[in-house]
Parts: structure tokens; sequence; C-alpha cells
């Protein structure tokens, strides 16, 4: 109670200190200074009198309080022995009570055991199969039955153990079912509407002409961003809009495994694509074969038609077509000896050739650079495939594929490229030899003529 007086006395110094610091400032002479410091210190002992009679007063109270909680105190401690032996008294007969527990479940405790895992197996299995999108709430059921199996104080009703043999049987059921149902789809631009949709047992479901694939973390059917081939997605509707009969349908035996590495699988322009610069350059040179091909081959028939019909009329020379040209030059000759018209010929001949072999040179460049190039891409690819080993290393084989792809694929397009150019090479140039042979057989005709009327006249 001292320090506690003296704590309070020196707390009112200290109050009276800044007090009279701040009268300091105001006052206006020495005298009133004196007779301020006299009048807080008969307040500040006025004051501490008060507090000290005020804690004088309470000291009972308090001392009242503080046996009122220690009685307290002391039955709580009571109480809490109390409970302790009750506990020591409840766990006991809860040991016993397990005991009896498991000895009148017997041979119940295996078959709750096996309900339990066959529970977990099957919500396992239901939950990836594409029954649930039809039947949601089954999972749920499975997943209470099962935590009531693997707990001791509650056993599952004989209502509950039916259902689960009913949900095992229904799925069973419905694998050999084509249902159509109303489900929640998700088409390819990300859009989901309620629709009918039509699920082929438990392998594929189709809806509109297109296959569906079910997501098991969302519950949702998602519409395949690529679609299988044609002939697969032709005769959905006859199955869609059939009641009864059989129809042809392509089905998914692994549950829609192939289906999803279908939208994996590269499409034919984004396999080109994989070929890089490279791939597009051999494909231009590809198109310009083609191109120069085709070009030459109608030239060359059109020039073959007209030199068929100039052969048929030899007498009546036409300058449209090379044939005629040089048997025009023949007729014109007419007073020449025969090694001048054969000198004549022959340089019509010569000149009517390089006319048949135009641009075959540039198709056969085509047909040996394009493997070529496709040997460069290969290089280049199996360039970047060690570069990503050398940098990652071989454990993830998709670091490598970006350059093997490039490699393959420009190997196949150089190949692509030069077999048919090379084809069309020989047919373009078996015409213009052919063109070439027609005019040398006439010209060696029209001189054996010219000869033989020499010879006649002589």
């Amino acid at each position: 109670m001292i320090s506690t007086i003296k704590k309070i006395g020196l707390a009112s110094g200290l109050i009276l200190a800044f007090t009279l610091s701040a009268q300091a400032a105001t006052a206006i002479s020495l005298e009133e200074l004196l007779q301020q410091v006299k009048t807080g210190r008969v307040n500040d002992a006025v004051e501490a009198k008060a507090r000290l009679d005020q804690f004088r007063a309470n000291r009972a109270q308090q001392s009242r309080l503080l046996n009122a909680e220690k009685a307290e105190q002391k039955r709580q401690e009571q109480a809490s022995a109390r409970m302790e032996k009750q506990f020591e008294v409840n766990d006991a007969r809860i040991i016993d009570l397990e005991k009896a527990f498991q000895t009148r479940l017997g041979g119940l405790k295996e078959l709750f055991g096996v309900l339990q895992q066959a529970s977990g197996d099957a919500r396992g299995q239901f939950e990836t199969s594409i029954t649930q999108v039809q039947f949601p709430d089954r999972t749920d059921f499975l997943l209470n039955f099962a935590k009531k199996m693997g707990q001791s104080n509650r056993l599952a009703s004989l209502e509950e153990i039916e259902r689960l043999w009913f949900e095992l049987q229904r799925e069973m059921t419905e694998t050999g079912k084509v249902t159509t149902f109303t489900a929640s789809v998700v088409n390819s631009t990300g859009e989901e509407h309620q629709q009918e949709v039509t699920r082929i047992g438990a392998f594929n479901v189709v809806s509109e002409g297109k296959y569906l694939e079910y997501v098991p973390e969302t519950e949702r059917l998602v519409e395949l961003q690529r679609q299988p081939a044609s002939r697969y997605t032709g005769r959905i509707d006859d199955l869609t809009e059939g009641t009864s009969g059989l129809f042809p349908l392509g089905v998914d035996p692994t549950r829609g495994q192939l289906l999803g590495l279908l939208v994996q699988s590269p499409s034919l322009m984004e396999r080109i694509a994989q070929g890089k610069t490279v791939g597009y350059v051999i494909i231009a040179l590809g198109i310009v074969g083609v191109l120069i091909a085709i070009w030459r081959v109608l030239i060359l028939s059109a020039v073959g038609a007209k030199v068929s019909r100039q052969v048929k009329n030899i007498s009546q020379p036409n300058v449209n077509n090379p044939l005629g040209r040089v048997l025009k030059i023949a007729q014109e000759s007419t007073t020449a000896d025969i090694e001048t018209i054969e000198l004549k010929l022959g340089e019509a001949i010569l000149r009517e050739t390089p006319k048949f072999n135009a641009m075959l040179p540039l198709l056969k460049i085509i047909s040996v650079v394009a493997p070529l190039l496709g040997l460069l891409g290969t290089v280049t690819g199996m360039i970047v495939t060690f570069q990503a080993i050398t940098l990652y290393g071989a454990g993830d084989p998709k670091l490598m594929a970006g350059g093997i792809s490039t490699a393959l694929v420009t190997t196949v397009l150089g190949l692509v490229v030069a077999i048919p150019t090379v084809f069309l090479h020989t047919l373009v140039s078996s015409r213009a030899r052919r063109l070439t042979q027609i005019l040398q057989e006439e010209a060696a005709g029209m001189l054996a003529e010219r000869a033989e009327g020499n010879q006649s006249a002589a």
C-alpha cells in the first residue's frame, strides 16, 4: 500500500510540474508563480488523501470478492474430479460394449468390409462412366454408404444395402442400352446448352450428328473439337432418329480414349505446318512443277492434234503446226539437190525441237531439288532435336517432338513432290520425243520420195 501511495504521489508531482510549466508561461511575476505553487500543493494533498480514504473503504469489499472466487475455484475443482471419475467409468463401459458389439457382430464384420470396398470401387467406376450424366445422385449415396460402413457405431440399413445392389445392377443393365435423354452439353465455342443426347451403352454419347466426350471433373458432356471422319458422323442421325432395329455406327470400345486421342492428333494442315519454311518451299515447288507439267501437256496435246491432222494431208502443208512448217520448206526447195534438202529439213526440225522441250529442264530440276530440300529439312530438324536434348535432356520426349516432326515431315513432303514430278517429266518428255520422232519420220519419208523421183527422172 505504501508503494502505491508513493506511485500516486510521484504521478501527482509530475502532473503538478506540467501544470506549473504551463502556468509559468502566463505568469506575470515571481510572486504569482510562488502563489500558484502553494495552491497546487494544497490541492494535490487533498486529492491524495481522498484517494487513500476511498481505497481503505473498498479494501473490505475486495477481500470478500477474493474469498468468493476462491470458493468457486474449489467447487469447480471438485466438479472436475467427479467428471474425471465418471469419464473413467464411461470409458471402461464403452470398451466393454465395444467388445460385446464385435462379438455379436461376428461374420457381419467381414460383410460390412466387403460392402465398404464394393461401394468405394463402384463409386470410382461410376465417376468416370458416361452413365453418370444420367444418374448423378448415386455417387453421393455411395460416398455416405462407404463412410457408414467404416464406422463402428453405425450400421447400414437393409434398404441401403439393397440400393447398393440396385446401383450395381443398373450400371450393368445401362451398359447394354441405347438411351436418349436431355443433358447439358458444352459446344466447341464454350457455350453450354440443354439438348437431347443419345448414349450408346457406356461407350459413346452422340448428339446432333457429333460425338461428345464426358469430362468427369465437371460432370459435363463436351463436344469434341475435332470430329471423326464423315463415314462415322454421317450415320449418327440414323441412330438418333430411329426407334428400333439395327444401325451401323462407329463405337469407341475404349470408352472415349481413342476419341480423346483424336483431338490431340494433328490434321493435314497442322502436319504440313510442322515442316516450317522448308516444307512450304517444297510445296511451292511442287505446285509450280504440277502447273508446268499441266501447261506443257496441254500445249503438246494441241500440237500433237495439229500434227496428226497434217499427217493425213501431207500434200497441203499448213504453217500452224511444226510438221506443216517442215513440209513447207521441203516443197519450196524443188530445185535443190537431196543433200541440200536434207540439211534444210534437219535445220527446220532442230528449230522446232526446242519448242517441244520448253520448261522440261525446270521440271527435271524440281524433281531433283525437292528431295534435297527434304533432306535439308531433316538435317535442320535433327539439329533442333539435339539442341533440345543438350538443354533439357532426353527425359521428356515432347521437347524433342518439334524437331523430329520437322525432320520427318520435310522428308515426306520432298518425296511427295519428287515422285509425281518425275512421272510428269517423263510424260511430257515422251510427248515431246514423239512429236520430234514424227517430224523426223516424215522428213525422212519425204527425202526418200524425192530421191526415188530423181532416180526415175534420170
